[in-house]
C-alpha cells in the first residue's frame, strides 16, 4: 500500500505527515488492518525497539473536582459511585506506588482531581515525592494536578517531580463542548509551563467521546506542535453517572487505526496505551504493543483495570520486554535536545478490566460489563493492584 509505504518512511526520517495522509489511516479498512498495524510497527521499532514503559497511577485525591469536564468520573454533578477522598499522606502514597514499582513500573503517575493545585497542595505534593523517591530508587515520578500558575511547575521540578501530564483531550474547535469551566488554551498553557520548567511534558488524548476523525487529527497535531515527550491515547469510559454514559463508539479496529495514526504523527515520541484498553482494545491489546511503547500497569483513577499479573504475561507472550530503570525510553536525539532544560525522566532517574470470555460486542453495543468502579489501593484498606 503506497500510503502505508509513505508513512513509514516518513516516519523512519521523523518527518510530519499530511493531514490527508493521517486521516487515510482512519479511514482504512479491516483488509488491511493488520499491514496499518505492521506499518506502524516499523516506527516504532525504530525509535523504541520491542521495549515497554509501565506507568502507574496513584489517586491522590479522589472526586469532588469543581471541574464539568463531561468523560470524567470525578466531574462536578458526577453520580458514578467512585470512591471519594481528600489528600493521601506521603507515607500512604509512597506506599501505594511502591506496589507499581514492585511490579515493574518505572515511572509513578501522582494524580489529583480539581481545577489546579493551590500553592499548598503544591507543598504537599513535595512531600509525596520525595517520600516516594526516598523509598523507590531509580523511579521517575510524573505529577498530574490540573491547570498549574505562575511559578508553580518550577516549584514541582525543584521537588524532584521528571514530568507533568496535561492532557490536550480533544480538537480546539470542540472543546467547549465537553467542558465549559475552562478552555483549551487554559490546558495548552499549562503544557507549555511544564516545559518552559524543564519538566518532561506528557499531554494526550481522549477517543471515543463521539468526535470526527477531522478532530482525532487536530488534536494529534496540536500535540506534536506542542512536543511532549510522551502521548497518552485514552479510549473514553463510559462511566454511569456521567454525561457521555451513552458513548459507545469504539471497536478494537478503530483503536489500533488510531494508535497507528498517532505513532505515524509522533514516531520518536512515547505513545501510552492509558485508561480505557482494556474496554475498547480487549484481546487485541496485545497486537497495540506493536505500535505503542508505553502502558499503565493495574488500576487507573476510579476504576479497575487488568490484572497487574496479566499485564507482564501479555507484554512477554507477545515478545516484548519490560523496559528497565537503567534505560533511556526516548531516542538519544530527544535526549540531547532534552538536556539543556534540565529535564531528569530521561536518564534512568488520563479504565475497566480485562473481558469476561462473553462473545465481541457489535460496534454500537455498550459493553457495561467492562467497565468496573475500582475499590481497592489508593484511599481503601485494601492491596492495590500491581
Amino acid at each position: 500500500m503506497d500510503l502505508l509505504n509513505t508513512l513509514v518512511d516518513k516516519g523512519l526520517r521523523r518527518e510530519l505527515p499530511t493531514r490527508e495522509e493521517a486521516l487515510a489511516v482512519l479511514a482504512t479498512s479491516d483488509d488491511d488492518l493488520l499491514d496499518v498495524v505492521a506499518a506502524a510497527g516499523k516506527v516504532r521499532r525504530q525509535w523504541f525497539g520491542r521495549r515497554v514503559k509501565l506507568n502507574y497511577l496513584v489517586n491522590l485525591k479522589s472526586g469532588l473536582c469543581p471541574e464539568d469536564c463531561s468523560y470524567c468520573s470525578q466531574r462536578l454533578g458526577s453520580k458514578a459511585e467512585i470512591l471519594k477522598y481528600t489528600w493521601l499522606k506521603p507515607d500512604e502514597a509512597s506506599q501505594a506506588a511502591a506496589a507499581g514499582v514492585a511490579g515493574g513500573a518505572k515511572r509513578v503517575c501522582l494524580v489529583a482531581s480539581g481545577r489546579g493545585p493551590t500553592d499548598r497542595d503544591v507543598d504537599r505534593v513535595a512531600q509525596t515525592i520525595a517520600a516516594v523517591k526516598e523509598q523507590n530508587e531509580g523511579v521517575e515520578v510524573c505529577a498530574c494536578l490540573g491547570l498549574l500558575t505562575d511559578g508553580q511547575a518550577e516549584r514541582l521540578r525543584g521537588a524532584g517531580a521528571d514530568a507533568y501530564n496535561h492532557n490536550l483531550n480533544t480538537s480546539e474547535a470542540t472543546y467547549a463542548d465537553i467542558t465549559k469551566t475552562h478552555t483549551y488554551a487554559d490546558r495548552v498553557d499549562t503544557v507549555r509551563k511544564a516545559h518552559a520548567a524543564g519538566l518532561s511534558a506528557c499531554s494526550g488524548l481522549i477517543a471515543g467521546m463521539g468526535e470526527s476523525d477531522e478532530d482525532l487529527v487536530d488534536v494529534v497535531f496540536s500535540l506534536r506542535e506542542l512536543d511532549p515527550d510522551s502521548v497518552p491515547v485514552n479510549f473514553l469510559i463510559p462511566f454511569e453517572g456521567t454525561p457521555l454514559a451513552k458513548e459507545w463508539n469504539l471497536t478494537p479496529q478503530r483503536c489500533l487505526r488510531i494508535l497507528a495514526m498517532v505513532r505515524f504523527v509522533c514516531p520518536d515520541i512515547e505513545v501510552r496505551i492509558a485508561g480505557g484498553r482494556e474496554v475498547h482494545l480487549r484481546s487485541m491489546q496485545p497486537l497495540a504493543l506493536n505500535i505503542a511503547n508505553s502502558i499503565f500497569l493495574g488500576d487507573y483513577l476510579t476504576s479497575e483495570g487488568q490484572a497487574g499479573k496479566a499485564d507482564l504475561e501479555m507484554i512477554a507472550d507477545a515478545g516484548f520486554e519490560i523496559e528497565g530503570t537503567d534505560q533511556v525510553t526516548l531516542p538519544a536525539h530527544r535526549v540531547d535536545a532534552d538536556a539543556a532544560a534540565g529535564c531528569g525522566s530521561h536518564d534512568g532517574g488520563g479504565c475497566g478490566p480485562c473481558g469476561s470470555g462473553e462473545p465481541a460486542a457489535k460496534a454500537d453495543e455498550a459493553r457495561t460489563d467492562l467497565v468496573a468502579v475500582r475499590r481497592r489501593g489508593a484511599g481503601t484498606d485494601l492491596a492495590p493492584n500491581a
